[in-house]
């Protein structure tokens, strides 16, 4: 984005920080609009050309955040917003199967009046009587037609997990140990495809799948971070070619 100013997204399910107006999703990165007037039409057209998790918002600065699932029907298209390695949102394409579920991470359990148990995810909704195995940091699959849980993930050695904070965001391991720092920041240890290990917070950890089967499907590089020479030598064969 060019440009002094930028759209402020409405409040929503994800913070400000952490998400994209539906205006710079189709203007700037879909490339639907030329300027937010057009993003607006398309928006708030009467039948609802613009679907977030299945349901139509008219609000050209709807927060749109990790792992949301934008769909078009009238061109039959679906997006879900991931990051790369870099850190930065990346809008990728799905299809149809794909986009009927979303993973949402477990960020607290609570027992609510007349001990109703429930979660809430990271994208703000709340389960009453969730399963009783699902504890924070897990992920659930949520079915976006009925709204239900259908499957869970637990944060186990073993699993493929992505970062979603820190200097790490983007990239996706098997996690291989945890760390407990009572008073502190818990810490993960990842190693990826190609073997490198790091580490991060565990709240910066998002399971994505059970082993080494992701349920979602990877930007390009499959969240493996090359080095500044791995980039370069990229670069340059492309150069010559």
């Amino acid at each position: 984005m060019g440009g002094t100013w930028a759209p402020r997204p409405s409040t929503g399910p994800h913070k400000r920080r952490e998400c994209l107006p539906l205006v710079v999703l189709l203007r700037n990165r879909l490339r639907y609009a030329l300027n937010f007037r057009e993003a607006t039409l398309i928006v708030k057209e009467k039948h609802g050309q613009v679907q977030v998790d299945g349901k139509i918002r008219k609000d050209v600065k709807y927060p749109t955040g990790f792992m949301d699932v934008i769909s078009l029907p009238q061109t039959k298209e679906h997006f879900r917003l991931l990051y790369d390695t870099k850190g930065r949102f990346q809008v990728l394409r799905i299809d149809e199967a794909e986009a009927k579920f979303k993973l949402c991470k477990v960020k607290n359990r609570i027992v609510g009046p007349n001990h109703v148990p429930y979660i809430i995810t990271h994208d703000g909704r709340t389960f009453r009587y969730p399963h009783p195995d699902i504890k924070i940091n897990d992920s659930i699959k949520l079915e976006l037609a009925t709204g239900e849980i259908s499957d869970f993930i637990k944060m186990e050695m073993g699993n493929t997990v992505m970062v979603t904070g820190g200097k790490n965001t983007g990239r996706v391991g098997t996690l291989s140990y945890l760390e407990r720092h009572e008073g502190g920041f818990d810490i993960v240890h990842i190693k990826d495809a190609h073997g490198n290990m790091f580490a991060t917070r565990l709240t910066y950890a998002f399971v994505i799948g059970k082993g080494k089967k992701h349920l979602v499907s990877l930007p390009k590089g499959e969240g493996v971070k090359k080095s500044i020479l791995e980039e370069q030598a990229e670069f340059i064969k492309k150069q010559a070619e």
